[in-house]
């Protein structure tokens, strides 16, 4: 069974891994519209497939595109760098230039016999109905204006919306059957209770159309006073005011005050514009920079941290100028809006109308005493399920509800509304296995650290009508993208997601999507029942590791899986592949093939009836001994000239390490064992090696001595060997160096081998993918010998990285892999006792056959057995 710690280990990360993570942009979207996906798809000139994707989830992209408040933008990972993708923007070039009504989904359940009512023809409104009647109900909606889109047709300008874009996607739910009842007032026209005996349910999905006027102020209700909404409402529907003056005073610093301030401009007969708001400066105010730009470009004359204190009215009662005073804060010292004045500071402006912007209500008499109405005038209802707390069979949606500030929170709550409405309609539970986050903004867990110093690019804006120009009339002003303008901010996007290993890793791309969904598998189908290649896959090159921005193990697990699989097959590896894997460790660990050379030969050992002590044991491995065994030799002459012969010695006795890739623990523990023994009858000290895997191993299981590689060795006490230094100047090749995955972390390896190129002479060049983070060759974890398709891509990509013919490493199984994949590989030590290389001597190097691996171990036994005679 596996050790606890190893399932806590894939409960951490089936928990915690950022893999299924949602962007920024996507989980702040209330109706998490794919934003990443449509981005992608304009970058890459697929507008009709991006229109698809957008309408996925909204039925207004063209309208989103123009008035969403876009809080996806304020998340984008490019406020880092200061200018977050244009998010809307695209949405709306997609929608201008690709949406078709013959792509939209107009399919919906079969009639399921269930009538619904839906009060509002707003965004809230539009959705619940669209989603209701998809699911196959029979959805009216009941209107009482003579237009279509609610606040989006009454309260946003067309200079911001055009009407025939807003009439044009709201025509998607007559293609869906759902039924409309325009200029129907509910409460007069026909009475809620109506509805609730006609309908099996109603939506109430009216918009706060009452404006707020300062009600505190003399003169509040004189001629030349409007609330936002009203003035809205009529400029939208008559592209004028009738009673408005010449000099228009706004109240209020937000996007709504801002539409009051430009649409005024627009108004027959005003001449000027003033702007006044609590906010002490443009920065601080809460209507967004791109407003706040227009305004000022428009010729709104703004006055921050101003209140009015007194309004003046002519003798026949129409507002004549107002008397301003300086407000010196607006929140108290717990952060309550609590404004506080100096009435003594105080200026006088002269207006004839005044639009307050201070906030709008909802009219909610059509509900008296039948629907509980809060403080606010929202209607009381579940936070979570919208359901009126007053009636069963009603539910509320948009502002209405208290839950929506913007359009696209409105239909995020018309969707929620919805989906109660089906759930009541069918008698189930409404919270029961729900994930309402799906209609809300929620924070991501994803957390993707980005260097900006390395990325460039700035916000694409749109062109705009010149400002003289656009306040002649109620014309678009922004114009909107050309191709080449969208995709150069589609490029932009950073397509957020975590997924680094997955990027990296070959293998886990071949059993999963990300290591939260491979190990949510294994937690909840037991590893028994998984696939036993996705463990004897993993090369154990720990990179998943080091992309991961949490750091997670997963080497780790795939080892514990390997040992628990071998463990229920009787401690022997179950894949027939792998035991010839096996049964060569068996052979590289037997007398045949193994043998000790101690710093005293034979002989004199034999005389004096007592071995010395072997200070410095020699253990050149496995694959470098069937490599080259004159190296092997070479390597021992050089250690014992330099440390001395009587101090030298060496072991040719695998370390075990392929029985730990494997699986098998016992095996591994027995043979590594056998070499440490010898290592200690030897009286070493200090094991010196020049295989990666040997030195690792050593390092861990060598309790008594202290391992160094040789090239470390080389670099900092003994040198080269005489002869060598400048052995390769004037070669014409040109070297890429391969680190060993297994030593990424011995930094002081990549340092000596590098100097001994310098030291030989030889030219090199550095690659990206190297040192601390190198790549594994393929043959790590034996996946050379389990997987060996996936080996061959693994040492492909890895081949691919070098920009080099000519490739050095200091591992003999790097070395064959390189010259698998095509490459001339040589080890280190052909460079240190051969001759000077050169391009003309590239061959096939190593051996060619299992016989003659075998035959060059045996060499290599012969060679070293030779320093044991005197």
């Amino acid at each position: 069974m596996l050790k606890k710690e190893v399932l806590e280990n894939m409960r951490t990360i089936a928990e915690n891994c950022m893999g299924e993570e949602t962007p920024a942009c996507e989980a702040t979207c209330p109706m998490h519209t794919n934003v990443k996906e449509y981005i992608k798809l304009i970058k890459d000139g697929k507008g009709e497939e991006a229109i698809k994707v957008i309408r996925d989830k909204l039925f207004l992209p063209g309208t989103l595109g123009r008035i969403c408040a876009h809080p996806c933008e304020k998340q984008c990972k490019w406020n880092e760098g200061k200018s977050p993708m244009a998010i809307a923007s695209l949405k709306r070039y997609a929608a201008d230039n690709f949406d078709k009504e013959e792509i939209w989904d107009i399919t919906t359940k079969p009639e399921n016999g269930k009538k619904v009512a839906v009060i509002g023809a707003g965004p809230s409104g539009l959705q619940a109905a669209i989603d209701l009647r998809k699911e196959g109900c029979a959805v009216t909606i009941f209107e009482k204006l003579p237009v279509r889109g609610g606040m989006m047709h009454i309260g946003i300008p067309a200079y911001r919306l055009p009407r025939n874009i807003l009439e044009h996607e709201i025509s998607y739910l007559n293609c869906l059957g759902v039924r409309f009842e325009l200029n129907c007032e509910i409460g007069k026209d026909k009475s809620l209770n109506q509805l609730l005996e006609e309908f099996d349910s109603v939506v109430v999905a009216v918009g706060k159309h009452r404006g707020n006027i300062d009600r505190s102020l003399n003169h509040h209700d004189a001629e030349g006073i409007f609330s936002a909404a009203g003035y809205l409402k009529e400029a939208s529907l008559t592209n004028n005011v009738q009673k408005a003056g010449k000099v228009v005073l706004v109240v209020g610093g937000g996007d709504v005050a801002m539409d009051c301030a430009r649409t005024s401009l627009r108004i027959p007969g005003v001449e000027k514009v003033y702007s006044i708001c609590l906010e002490d400066s443009y920065d601080s105010m809460v209507s967004s920079n791109h407003e706040i730009k227009g305004a000022l470009q428009e010729g709104v004359k703004f006055n921050h941290a101003q209140a009015i204190k007194e309004i003046h009215v002519d003798k026949n009662g129409r507002v004549s100028g107002v008397t301003l005073k300086k407000c010196l804060s607006m929140f108290n010292a717990e952060g309550r809006f609590a404004p506080t004045y100096d009435e003594n500071d105080t200026r006088e402006l002269i207006v004839d109308t005044i639009v307050f912007a201070i906030g709008q209500s909802v009219e909610g008499e059509f509900a008296k005493d039948i629907l509980a109405q809060r403080q606010n005038s929202t209607f009381d209802c579940d936070k979570m399920t919208l359901q009126s707390t007053s009636n069963e069979k009603v539910f509320v949606a948009g502002d209405a509800s208290g839950e929506s500030v913007i359009v696209i929170q409105a239909m995020a709550t018309g969707r929620r509304a919805a989906q109660s409405v089906l759930r009541y309609l069918n008698g189930e539970s409404l919270t029961e296995n729900r994930e309402l986050k799906n209609t809300w903004s929620y924070e991501t867990k994803l957390q993707m650290p980005t260097d900006w110093s390395s990325i460039s690019g700035q916000r694409e804006d749109m062109q705009e009508l010149e400002p003289t120009e656009r306040i002649r009339s109620f014309a678009e002003v922004e114009l909107g993208y050309t191709k080449e303008e969208a995709e150069r901010e589609a490029d932009r996007c950073r397509q957020c997601e975590c997924k680094l290993c997955m990027k990296e890793c070959l293998m886990l791309n071949d059993y999963t999507d990300c290591p939260k969904a491979l190990f949510r598998d294994y937690l909840e189908k037991g590893i028994e029942n998984m696939d036993r290649m996705i463990a004897y896959s993993c090369n154990e090159c720990n990179q998943c590791t080091l992309k991961c921005p949490k750091s997670f193990d997963l080497k780790t697990i795939f080892k514990a899986l390997k040992d628990e699989y071998a463990e229920l097959n009787g401690g022997l590896v179950p894949l027939e592949i792998l035991k010839s894997s096996d049964a060569a460790q068996i052979k590289e660990c037997s007398e045949e093939y193994c043998t000790t050379v101690s710093a005293t030969p034979l002989e004199k050992i034999e005389k004096e009836q007592k071995p010395a002590k072997t200070k410095y044991v020699f253990v050149p491995g496995c694959t470098v001994p069937a490599y080259t065994p004159k190296g092997v030799e070479n390597v021992l002459q050089h250690l014992k000239s330099s440390l001395g012969a009587e101090n030298v010695g060496a072991l040719l006795q695998c370390c075990g390490k392929v029985t730990r890739f494997i699986g098998e623990s016992e095996k591994f523990e027995e043979r590594n064992k056998k070499a440490i023994n010898i290592l200690d009858e030897m009286g070493a000290e200090v094991i010196i090696t020049v295989c990666p895997s040997c030195f690792k191993v050593f390092k861990e299981t060598a309790k008594n001595q202290r391992v160094i590689s040789y090239w470390d060795l080389m670099h900092n006490l003994i040198g080269l060997p005489e002869g060598s230094k400048g052995v390769g100047k004037g070669s014409d090749v040109i070297f890429n160096i391969h680190d060993s995955c297994v030593t990424r972390d011995e930094v002081s390896h990549h340092e000596s081998v590098r100097w001994i190129l310098d030291e030989l002479g030889y030219n090199w060049e550095e690659i990206e993918r190297n040192g601390t983070n190198t790549r594994c060759c393929g043959v790590g974890g034996m996946v050379c010998s389990s997987n060996p398709e996936l080996y061959q891509r693994l040492y492909t990509r890895r081949a691919s990285d070098m920009n080099q013919d000519n490739i050095v490493t200091y591992c003999g199984s790097c070395r064959g892999t390189m010259q698998a994949a095509g490459k001339d590989a040589v080890h280190i030590l052909d460079l240190i006792f051969g001759a000077k290389y050169t391009k003309d001597q590239a061959q096939s190097r190593g051996y060619k056959t299992e016989e003659e691996m075998w035959e060059r171990r045996l060499e290599t036994k012969i060679r070293l057995n030779k320093f044991n005679i005197i």
